[in-house]
Parts: C-alpha cells; structure tokens; sequence
C-alpha cells in the first residue's frame, strides 16, 4: 500500500518555523548545538527502520548484517577518539547512559557521592526527585562558599566518611576544569568507583582542551549532542573489566532495541571530531566563552568563580537586581533573540522553577563561525536586556540588531 501522498503541513510549517527561529535567534544554551548536514542526513537515513535488538554479531533479529558494521563503527570510533577499552553507543540519553551504570555496578541502597544539583550537579547525580536518588544512597558534595569551585578536600573528606561504592564526577552547570585525577586517587583511597560524567564536556575534551578522564576512571559516560556536536543520545566507554556488566544494563536491562539510525550519526560525530579542524573548534568554543564572560563582568554582571575555562558561565542576577529572576530573565532574552536558560546558581534563595541566575554557553555560536568580538557584542546586548527587562522598544530593537549579527553566520542555510 502506498504511502499517503499528501504532505503533513501542520508538522512540516513547524518544523520550517523552528529551522527559522535557530537561524535568526542566538542560541546560547551550553547544552545545544547545531548538528552538521551529515550527522542530520544519517539521522535521518533509513537505519530507523530496522529493529536490532542487542549487540553486533548477537542480534536477536535477522537481516542485521549491515547495522552491524554501522554500530560497530561508531564503537571503534569512540574508542580511538578517548582511548577507551570499551563502548557502548545505544544509550538514547545521558540519563539513560548514567542509569545503565548505576544498574549494571550497584545494588539499590548502595551509597555514592554525586554533585549537588543547586551546585551545578545532573538530576542522575541522585537528586532526590530522580530515579538516581530514590534508588541509591548519594551523598552530595559541592563548590566552597569563598570561590565558588570544587572542593576536593570535601570530596576526600566525605569519602572517608561514607565508604561510597562510586564516586560520580561531572556537572551541567559548574564552568571550571574538574580535574579527573585526584578524584580518581580519592576514590582509591577509598575502594570505590569512579565513573565520570563528561555530558556537557565531551567535545572539549575529544578538542584537547580538558583533561581527558578515560585514562583515570573506570567509566565515563557522556552525551553526543552538546559539545561534540553530534545527534542526540548517549554512550558510555569503559574498561573492559566492566564491558559486559555494562552492555547486559543497557541491553536488556534498560532499553530494548536500539536507534541505529541515530548511532549511524554518532559515528559520523565521532568521525568529524577525530579531524583537525575540530580542536580548533574546541579551542574556539573557551575563547569565546571567556570573551564572553568577560563582556559580561564589565558590564557589572557578576559570573559565578569569576570566570569560565569550559563553554559556559553562570550569570548571578543579584549583583544587578535583587528582584530579578532567572525566570523572568529568561523570557525577556528569548523575546530579544538571545535563547538562555534560568538556572540556579550555588546555594539559590529561590527554587529551580524560578532560580537567581542563568546559564549561558558558548558551543552553538562558535560553530556558527562567531569569535571574540561577537562575543563582546552579545554581552553588551544581554546586559541592555536585563537593564530593563520589561521595556518591550528596547527588546524588539535588540532583537533586529541579533537578527542583522545573524544573518551573517547562518548554520542552515
């Protein structure tokens, strides 16, 4: 039977909608990207017809002799790009990646130490509204008051306290390097884990510019959609020690087949950040950020430790106006062109549906082409917003003048 031949406008039109508000607005949430035509094209490929249920050469379906050398691709090709022993590409998130750890090393009640979420930690860093926290024991650690960065004494003396089975490490909004070394000599110390959550950093440190944290811990996990500029989904690379305790958690575990299309586009991201030019990409990305940052503070924005070296910052809202949220912020920004997100900053007043600050990156812009002197200008333009967030003139001429920046450096064309 055919398919129908009339086309689905109604998605379509949002579609072409969404196509234009990512190339006129400025996308400057850390954890987005723009996929690259060939990542988009094997996503969109017909690898999402087929069902393959478990691994290459152990499929519980016929006909998987292609998906096979698709998956196994982009298994070699991670592994190369971090020096792993292992990897698993099906995870369909980092939530889904960090999970599978915790399933496949853990039993429930176990006690692991994890970053706090109003410190910059992930919900699977066992907040207690996640599956993380209902299920295990974590012990939260955090930035000391006085510089607002990790406090690896803390980490160590908690540790010592608590006897962990697994140390987490990895945040979603802390804009520091996280050094993988000393908490992987905490954690022997101590007898525990250490799997590294490198979600938002994965880029930067295929680019060269983080600390790579496979040769220190035991397993790493991470997303392919932020920094490494990849479709969206998870993966996890390991020592083979834990190869297949990880690979029974994901498959069958916790997920069922596996989304082969879109691991056909993580071995295309994978293959795109193995080339040269992307640790310039990378290098950009912190050049930009700091740029950023910078603009930011001399227009009397306060950024959370300082500064950053990574591809985002945090931006207290208090040291401009104590009555701001980062709700109400945020939405005066995304009506100037300029996408951000609330976000809570150490030791927030306020809960995270309103928050005290936002959380700003860099990775989108960089990709678009944008440098230094950009940067300069979308500090200007944020401070001008929240000088007066409730002045729709200055909004809609901000928002003209992001569109003009714009213009110039259209990811989609």
């Amino acid at each position: 039977m055919p398919w129908p031949s009339t086309r689905d406008t109604e998605v379509f039109s949002i579609i072409e909608r969404e196509t234009e508000r990512q190339n006129t607005g400025l996308q400057l949430i850390p954890s987005e990207n723009f996929a690259s035509p060939q990542v988009l094209e094997a996503t969109a490929s017909v690898l999402t017809n087929k069902y393959s249920e478990g691994y290459p050469g152990k499929r519980y379906y016929g006909g998987n002799w292609v998906i096979d050398e698709a998956e196994e691709l982009a298994r070699s090709r991670v592994k190369a790009l971090f020096g792993a022993d292992h990897a698993n590409v099906q995870p369909h998130s980092g939530a889904n990646a960090n999970l599978g750890v915790y399933l496949a090393l853990l039993e429930p009640g176990d006690t692991v130490l994890g970053m706090s979420l109003d410190h910059g930690g992930h919900l699977t860093h066992g907040s207690p509204v996640n599956i993380s926290g209902r299920t295990y024991n974590f012990v939260a650690y955090g930035v000391t008051r006085s510089d607002e960065r990790l406090d690896y004494d803390q980490i160590r003396d908690l540790a010592l306290e608590h006897r962990p089975r697994m140390i987490v490490a990895g945040a979603t909004a802390y804009s520091r390097i996280i050094d993988p070394e000393p908490i992987a000599d905490i954690a022997a110390e101590v007898g525990a884990l250490f799997v590294f959550d490198a979600a938002h950093i994965a880029g930067l440190i295929a680019g060269g510019v983080h600390p790579n944290p496979t040769p220190h811990a035991d397993i790493v996990t991470f997303t392919t959609h932020k920094t490494l500029r990849g479709p969206r989904g998870g993966c996890i690379i390991c020592r083979e020690d834990y190869a297949q305790a990880i690979d029974k958690a994901i498959f069958p575990g916790l997920q069922g087949g596996p989304l082969e299309h879109v691991i056909a586009a993580k071995a295309v991201a994978f293959h795109e950040a193995a080339q040269p030019e992307f640790a310039g990409y990378a290098h950009q990305i912190v050049a930009n950020a700091r740029a950023l940052a910078e603009s930011l503070a001399a227009e009397g924005l306060r950024i959370v430790s300082g500064g950053t070296d990574n591809h985002l910052m945090l931006i207290d809202l208090r040291s401009i106006d104590e009555e701001l949220t980062g709700k109400d912020a945020q939405l005066a920004l995304d009506e100037a062109g300029m996408t951000v997100n609330k976000n809570t900053i150490p030791d927030d007043p306020r809960s995270p549906f309103v928050t005290s600050g936002l959380r700003v990156g860099t990775p989108a812009v960089t990709t678009q082409g944008m440098q230094e002197a950009e940067m300069d200008q979308i500090g200007r333009w944020i401070a001008r917003v929240l000088g007066d967030p409730g002045d729709r003139g200055e909004l809609a001429a901000v928002r003209e003048e992001v569109r003009t920046l714009c213009a110039k450096f259209t990811p989609y064309g």
